[in-house]
């Protein structure tokens, strides 16, 4: 029964974008699976999910592999530690970081594939990043302040 559960987990966080174990609880349930949040909880541990920004400010669930999961938290800890500030102008995004890290955190949020970043180019504290549009700039900054304030 576990196994058919994860199997419809993994299948389900491909199909929607789902953000609380509430939301992946109730599509279980929908889906003929009785379970509860901490069955969910414990799901989701186990499968090793992870949250990625989604649409809207949203965020989801996904499954990575282990080597995506230790990369994932690489750059996440780039981030907090070498993260200073961060400002905006329309789409282009200003990080500022610690001497000698905005290569690091470019190439950090670079490889996280938010798809509203286009690129960025880093000199030496500071990270210019190009967003696909002004409101995508707002929710790419909401993003980055969670993850560097957690």
């Amino acid at each position: 029964m576990k196994q058919r559960r994860h199997k419809k987990i993994i299948e389900l966080i491909g199909q929607y974008d789902i953000e609380t174990q509430d939301e992946l609880a109730d599509l279980l349930i929908r889906e003929g699976f009785q379970v509860t949040q901490a069955t969910v909880s414990r799901d989701i541990r186990e499968l090793k999910l992870s949250k990625v920004p989604g649409q809207k400010g949203r965020q989801k669930y996904i499954l990575l592999s282990p080597q995506e999961h230790q990369m994932a938290q690489k750059y996440v800890g780039i981030l907090r530690e070498a993260f200073l500030s961060m400002d905006c102008a329309q789409n282009i995004l200003v990080v500022k970081t610690v001497s000698g890290m905005a290569m690091a955190v470019g190439a950090a949020l670079d490889s996280i594939g938010w798809k509203e970043i286009v690129g960025c180019i880093a000199g030496d504290d500071t990270v210019m990043c190009a967003i696909r549009t002004a409101e995508d700039t707002k929710t790419v900054m909401a993003e980055l302040e969670k993850i560097v304030r957690r």
